[in-house]
């Protein structure tokens, strides 16, 4: 119990630091993984031995659905965005709509594989409240970035 403590005390640390860091996009993305990491350790309530076993299996998932989110998903909106979508032929069309479902799969089967290795580390009952926890985290994380925006 201690060590989580020492843990979740550690990581805000950290998360103020990079605050403190000013506006780069780098320090804000590190600022949000160490709040995520805070939150999610606090409502998993992970044990010493659970969680030295569970953050490096996360960590790598969560960098894999990043890298799938933000790379590949990133050019499909951008294409959407330029205009090209207006001018597709039928053939473009069905080919690039392939290859959004083809991502959306490859997110879908990384999450499975992410949650048949989680079994191994986890209760059935922590694996749904770490499901749980990942949306209430992004929940509050909007809440506090429209908090932020300008009253129009």
């Amino acid at each position: 119990m201690k060590l989580k403590n020492i843990l979740l005390i550690l990581l805000l640390l950290v998360s103020f630091s990079s605050f403190a860091q000013g506006g780069r996009m780098r320090g804000k993305k590190e600022q949000v993984k160490a709040l995520k990491v805070a939150f999610l350790t606090n409502e998993l309530s992970l044990s010493t031995a659970e969680a030295e076993k569970f953050w490096p299996v996360y960590n790598a998932f969560d960098d894999k659905q990043f890298e799938l989110r933000h790379q590949k998903m990133r050019a499909y909106m951008d294409r959407m965005d330029d205009g090209s979508v207006e001018k597709m032929s039928e053939k473009e069309a069905a080919t690039f709509l392939v290859q959004m479902e083809n991502t959306e799969d490859e997110l879908y089967q990384l999450r499975k594989k992410f949650v048949s290795n989680l079994k191994g580390i986890l209760s059935p009952v922590k694996i749904i409240k770490l499901k749980k926890a990942e949306e209430d985290f992004n929940r509050k994380l909007l809440k506090q970035y429209r908090d932020k925006q300008p009253r129009r």
